[in-house]
C-alpha cells in the first residue's frame, strides 16, 4: 500500500508538472494569437491608408507629362505595397487561426486532464467499495450457514476457510494520464485518505478472520458430535430390540458373576 502511495505521488507531480506546462504553452498560444490578430489589424489598416494615398495621388496628379509618369510610377509602387500588405494581411490572419486551433486543442487537453483527474480521485472510492463488498459478502456467507452444519463435513483445515492479511486488488493503471493538478494540501489530504482505508480494509480483515475462527470452533464441535452419532446409533439399535435400563439391570441380575462381566463388557 505505502509503495502503490508513493506510485500515486509520483504519478501526481509529474501529472502536476504536465499540466504546468500545457497551461502555460496555452497562455503562450493566446498571447502569440493576440499579437497575430493586432499585427493583421495593423497591417489592414496600413492597406487602407495605401490605398487612400493612391486615391490622393490620383486626384492630386499634376496635368505634366513628368508629373504623370512620376504619378504612375508611385501608382505602381503603391500598388505593389498594397499587394505585400494583403499577402502579409492574409498570411497573419491564417497564423492566427492556426494559434487559435492550437489554444482550443490545449484547453480541450486541460479539460480531458481535469476529467482524469477525477476518474484518479475516484478510485479510492473504489478500493472502499472492494473492500466493503468483501466483507458483506463474507459476513453473509457466515450468517447464512445451515444449522445442521456437522452435514456439511467440512474440514476445519481446509485452506478455503484460512484467511490472510491480504492486500486490497490493484488498481490497472488504464493509460493514466499526464495531467493533474492538485496542490500540496489536497495531496495530503489524498495520501490521508487512501492510509485510513487501508486501516479500515485491515480491521474488517481481521473482523472476518476472526469471524473464520469461531465457525472453525463451530466445526471440530459438530465433528465431536459426529463421534457420538455412534453412541446414538446404538442406542437406537438397543430401543428397537426392547431393551431399556430396567431389562439390562435385570440380565445384570441374572447369571453368573462371569456372565454379567462379560455383558458389561459387550456394552
Amino acid at each position: 500500500m505505502e509503495q502503490r502511495l508513493m506510485q500515486y505521488q509520483e504519478e501526481i507531480r509529474l501529472a502536476n508538472e504536465a499540466l504546468r506546462r500545457s497551461e502555460e504553452t496555452a497562455d503562450l498560444l493566446a498571447e502569440k494569437s493576440r499579437v497575430a490578430e493586432e499585427e493583421a489589424m495593423l497591417l489592414g489598416q496600413k492597406a487602407s491608408e495605401a490605398e487612400h494615398k493612391i486615391t490622393q495621388f490620383r486626384l492630386t496628379a499634376l496635368k505634366t507629362e513628368e508629373e504623370k509618369v512620376s504619378l504612375e510610377r508611385k501608382t505602381r509602387e503603391a500598388e505593389q505595397l498594397t499587394a505585400r500588405l494583403v499577402d502579409e494581411s492574409e498570411r497573419r490572419a491564417a497564423e492566427a487561426n492556426k494559434l487559435k486551433e492550437e489554444l482550443l486543442r490545449a484547453r480541450v487537453a486541460e479539460k480531458q486532464a481535469k476529467e482524469k483527474l477525477l476518474e484518479f480521485l475516484s478510485r479510492n472510492a473504489y478500493v472502499n467499495t472492494s473492500v466493503s463488498s468483501l466483507y458483506s459478502v463474507s459476513s453473509s456467507s457466515v450468517l447464512d450457514l445451515p444449522a445442521d452444519l456437522h452435514a456439511l463435513r467440512l474440514n476445519a483445515n481446509s485452506p478455503s476457510l484460512s484467511l490472510t492479511h491480504s492486500t486490497p486488488p490493484a488498481l490497472v493503471d488504464h493509460h493514466l494520464p499526464a495531467y493533474d493538478f492538485i496542490a500540496d494540501n489536497d495531496m495530503e489530504q489524498l495520501s490521508l485518505e487512501i492510509e485510513k482505508e487501508r486501516v479500515q480494509y485491515l480491521e474488517k480483515s481481521k473482523n472476518l478472520q476472526d469471524q473464520l475462527r469461531d465457525l472453525k470452533t463451530e466445526i471440530e464441535v459438530l465433528k465431536v458430535d459426529e463421534k457420538q452419532c455412534e453412541l446414538d446409533m446404538l442406542h437406537d439399535e438397543q430401543v428397537r430390540l426392547g431393551e431399556n435400563k430396567y431389562s439390562t439391570l435385570k440380565k445384570v441380575k441374572c447369571g453368573s458373576t462371569k456372565a454379567r462381566v462379560a455383558y458389561f463388557e459387550e456394552l
